[in-house]
């Protein structure tokens, strides 16, 4: 029978725990480094401080708009709102007014 060399027999004793370094390095580096590893947390943070900037904006303008929607009510519209929207759209204006834009 023909006996292994030296060499073989240490790549093959030393094979299996070799891929499981080479797998742990790989898990630690994504841990690390990767998309969502540890370093990249500051990055989600400050993203998700300008995202909820952006949430109280959109807020507050939904918020406007659904005053405007209820000044607009079928049952009882505000005349000063019905007129300004209807002198907006229409163009209609005299020529004696002049029109002073809140916005």
């Amino acid at each position: 029978m023909a006996r292994a060399t030296p060499f073989k027999a240490i790549l093959t004793r030393a094979g299996l725990p070799a891929v499981a370094i080479i797998f742990m390095g790989f898990f630690a580096y994504s841990a690390v480094l990767g998309p969502n590893g540890v370093l990249t947390y500051g990055d989600y943070k400050r993203q998700l401080a300008v995202k909820q900037g952006e949430l109280a904006k959109l807020e507050k303008e939904r918020s406007e708009l659904r005053n405007r929607v209820a000044l607009l009510n079928q049952k009882g519209a505000d005349p000063d709102m019905v007129d300004e929207l209807t002198r907006k759209k229409l163009n209609v204006v005299h020529p004696d007014e002049v029109i002073v834009p809140l916005n």
